[in-house]
């Protein structure tokens, strides 16, 4: 199981919301390349980064942002944000993203997720963003009336490499991610799942890495790193097993 520290981008800077609220922001670091720096010297070997103000504009936005840390880390960049044409998924893995993360347009165009999983194996993710058990879109601004699970199944056996399930309630209020539904979500189908949203703890680490089991396979990380809650080293070697 590996971590996943987390950089979300709003006019170019490395932020972090209070449950998706665009109005709730706080501003972490201005250079999202040196943030990506340090995660890696402690040992990251994945970050996940959200072009924030491109979940909302349909198109990418903090394009720049994203392409200096792509120029200064090594490590497997999965990222997401108004990533909605197969134009856009080809120019950033030719830029060296590792796993592009699509999620509103999974929802409003689930064959066009299965065309990219055709036309770039293994490198397509699925975000799904529940609000109440129902998946939120468009910069989780509004709630669909289709359940998290309803949309997970859709793409079985398409080769979506992972499904990154946030309770949006849950993200930047540091109080531990709703584990039992992610569980029930990732137990119910075959693609592996990523936990996301209100990692609070080396414990909430510690909760996830039981489940290893249930088909979870990563924990993004993000207020509670930036907060010094836990060290991004610390959760790495928890989740690598080099700690009890």
């Amino acid at each position: 199981m590996y971590l996943l520290p987390a950089i979300d981008l709003k006019e170019g800077k490395c932020v972090r919301l209070k449950q998706g609220n665009m109005a709730q922001t706080t501003v972490f670091n201005d250079d999202p390349a040196a943030q990506a720096q340090e995660f890696v010297a402690q040992g990251a070997e994945w970050i996940h980064i959200v072009d924030l103000d491109g979940a909302f504009a349909g198109k990418p936005v903090n394009a720049t942002a994203v392409e200096n840390i792509l120029n200064k880390v090594s490590v497997n960049i999965e990222l997401g944000g108004g990533i909605r044409t197969i134009e856009t998924i080809k120019m950033w893995i030719d830029k060296g993203v590792r796993r592009v993360i699509l999620g509103t347009i999974a929802l409003r165009d689930p064959d066009f997720v299965k065309k990219a999983c055709r036309e770039f194996p293994d490198k397509i993710a699925v975000g799904i963003d529940a609000r109440d058990g129902f998946v939120a879109v468009e910069g989780w601004a509004e709630k669909s009336e289709m359940t998290a699970l309803d949309l997970a199944r859709c793409f079985e056996s398409v080769g979506v490499s992972a499904i990154i399930y946030t309770d949006v309630s849950r993200d930047g209020v540091l109080q531990g991610p709703n584990l039992p539904a992610t569980v029930q979500l990732a137990s119910s189908i075959s693609t592996p799942v990523i936990v996301s949203g209100g990692i609070s703890s080396l414990k909430d680490i510690e909760a996830c890495k039981r489940e290893e089991k249930n088909n979870i396979i990563g924990v993004i990380a993000g207020r509670a790193v930036y907060e010094n809650r836990f060290s991004v080293r610390q959760a790495v070697d928890l989740l690598k097993g080099n700690q009890a």
